[in-house]
């Protein structure tokens, strides 16, 4: 077990706009940082980050916490993962029992997939590295294709000896069970129930997940033998998606992340090559077609694109029907060619990296214009051609969702078609009613892409979701209340020199709490003051419950920040709730209480009219008309202490 003392370490050498900020673009907003959200699929950001608070929060999603709550919640790590992550990150030395030593299999599947495939990589390093078999095959082809050692170590590319067993047999002595060598394609099964290596005769390429572990391989043979497929790759497994991975992204997301741009090509060598001469914002579809996971991967860090392209005519074209779904997620995309006959890892070879980063500078295009001349090229004169371009160039268009960007497009691309910008708009209202009627949404025709109304941005919480009643949101805001300011001391008339939380706790001792988890919360507090403790908000939202991390991240977090600037701007001055502490907080008892007597009051009324026992009927009245009085009481109270 990880100690709690090495625990309370990471916890205090944890930045979590940093550990997030490697996942997700960050900006700056007031006192929070916003971005788009790493779990949905959104155009607006809805995704906020609280340095001060030490928390996330999804608006979109739901999802919120920790550091180690965010990393548990995008990589499917368990808890001590993303301890050991972050431990990692800010070189925090672990202590850690036999039992739990990594060298063993660990507990769960995926982790045992994990280790499998981590021990391959290092397998193929010495392999390509220490062996002469290697050495003379493997690192010969990869320094010929012009890589350097650094390259070839920084992406731990190694060697699969040309053995039937070499990997399976090292693997099996060293004692990794054959069902995840199996699942993880590195071994393959004989009908006798030996196994055999995958991947032997190739040199492989490790695929890294967005953390830096490694998943899955692709492996390359060197023989020129027809019947001997030219790449094997690594089967779908639990821990590896091909649909949800990009190659290189690991070491590129950085550089995405500080030029605000990635740079797409199609293979492992194109990755290689292109980091190699400087551009390190890099990463590759693997060969499969992209897909809109992977495009979204690409959205958490920068929402701009450029393709690289190899000069195959052929294969541009096949290729520009696919990236349209790039239009569709909201990102800009531009696009390179290169000469015929090159692709991006030829053509840096050729003319060197200087004049690779000049060509890309000069040749680099939007999408939507490249498209145009492209198929204008193709199409020619012939008018039936010509119309049929102009229909597909306008669906690309419509599939923009930002209506500015797609009006200029469509101007500009008027003018390259020579021909009038209202046929292009006609077309275009045409496409997106046919698309609105399909989905059964109310078309909109005069708004080509209708923007969602805006929210009421002072709203210092969230409304309550229409799953949470009125009297849950009470109960809510009586822990919001503890979570906030339940450490700060009392200094009202007549009341002092005592915390709020305490105070708060004795005044609700007659309170019982309907939600749960509330009840729960309210259960540990009381708990904690008993025993001495104050508890404060990071108490609860690194609690080992995760339905009190969720309750505590969900009533610390807001949607909204207000601008600092609000005020010398406007001159509107909105109120706060901590210049009457005092308001705040009676308030969210006595709202509270009020609730409470008013469903007691309910269900007296409904039993006097159910009771014809007229001692029974004086007894419920008795009880009833008490209550009106404590509600009177109540609602006095409320008013003179929340006007004051």
């Amino acid at each position: 077990m990880i100690s709690k003392l090495t625990i309370d370490k990471i916890m205090e050498a944890t930045d979590i706009v940093e550990v997030v900020g490697e996942f997700v673009q960050l900006k700056k907003r007031g006192a929070n940082y916003v971005g788009l959200s790493p779990f949905a699929n959104e155009r607006t950001p809805s995704f906020t980050v609280s340095p001060a608070k030490g928390i996330f929060k999804d608006f979109s999603s739901g999802k919120g916490g920790s550091a180690v709550t965010f990393l548990m919640e995008l990589e499917k790590f368990t808890y001590p993962e993303a301890l050991k992550w972050l431990a990692k990150k800010y070189g925090i030395e672990i202590e850690e029992t036999e039992e739990n030593r990594e060298d063993k299999e660990a507990e769960n599947r995926r982790e045992s997939l994990m280790i499998v495939t981590g021990y391959a990589a290092k397998f193929f390093q010495e392999s390509l590295w220490d062996t002469e078999e290697g050495k003379n095959i493997g690192l010969s082809y990869f320094k010929e294709r012009g890589f350097s050692n650094d390259i070839i170590k920084k992406f731990e590319l190694g060697y699969s000896p040309d053995q039937w067993e070499a990997f399976s047999s090292a693997a099996e002595k060293a004692g990794y069970q054959p069902e995840f060598m199996l699942e993880s394609g590195l071994s393959v099964k004989r009908e006798n129930g030996t196994l055999y290596d995958r991947y032997r005769g190739r040199v492989m390429f490790p695929i890294h997940s967005f953390t830096g572990r490694v998943i899955a391989f692709g492996g390359r043979t060197l023989k020129s033998d027809k019947n001997v497929p030219k790449y094997v790759n690594s089967p779908e497994s639990e821990i590896y998606h091909k649909s949800n991975v990009l190659y290189g992204l690991f070491f590129a997301k950085k550089a995405i992340r500080d030029f605000d741009n990635c740079y797409l090509v199609e293979g492992y060598a194109d990755v290689l090559s292109v980091f190699q001469a400087g551009i390190e914002n890099v990463v590759a579809s693997s060969g499969t077609s992209l897909t809109v996971e992977q495009i979204r991967l690409i959205g958490r860090l920068t929402k701009n694109i450029t393709i690289l392209y190899d000069g195959d005519a052929a294969g541009i074209k096949a290729s520009l029907r696919g990236l349209d779904l790039i239009l569709e997620e909201g990102l800009n995309v531009k696009v390179v060619s290169f000469p015929d006959g090159h692709d991006p890892d030829s053509y840096v070879r050729q003319v060197g990296s200087t004049a690779f980063k000049q060509h890309i500078e000069q040749n680099r295009q939007d999408f939507i214009l490249y498209k145009t001349n492209i198929l204008l090229k193709d199409a020619g004169t012939d008018p039936i051609r010509r119309a049929e371009v102009i229909r597909e160039v306008v669906e690309s268009i419509a599939k923009i969702p930002d209506s500015i960007k797609a009006s200029v497009f469509i101007r500009e691309c008027s003018h390259q078609m020579q021909i009038e910008e209202r046929v292009l708009l006609t077309e275009l209202n045409k496409m997106r009613l046919n698309k609105s009627k399909k989905k059964g949404e109310q078309p909109e025709p005069s708004n080509f892409f209708p923007e969602q109304p805006p929210e009421d941005l002072f709203a210092d919480n969230p409304a309550p979701a229409n799953n949470i009643s009125k009297a849950l949101y009470k109960e809510r805001e009586v822990v919001r209340v503890l979570l906030l300011y339940g450490n700060r001391m009392i200094d009202w008339d007549g009341i002092a020199n005592t915390y709020i939380g305490p105070f708060m706790i004795a005044e609700m001792s007659d309170v019982t709490f309907e939600e749960p988890v509330c009840k729960q919360f309210v259960d540990i507090y009381r708990e904690q003051v008993e025993n001495g403790v104050l508890p404060e908000d990071q108490f609860f939202i690194h609690h080992e419950d995760k339905q009190i991390v969720d309750l505590a991240v969900d009533l610390l977090s807001t949607k909204y920040a207000l601008s600092e600037n609000w005020y010398d701007m406007h001159h509107i001055l909105v109120s706060d709730e901590q210049q009457n502490m005092r308001g705040t907080v009676l308030g969210a008892i006595f709202h509270l209480k009020m609730q409470k007597v008013g469903k007691m009051l309910e269900e007296l009324r409904k039993e006097l009219q159910e009771t014809t026992v007229p001692e029974d009927q004086e007894i419920l009245m008795t009880r009833y008309m008490h209550l009106k009085k404590v509600e009177k009481h109540i609602s006095d109270y409320l008013g003179s202490v929340i006007i004051k």
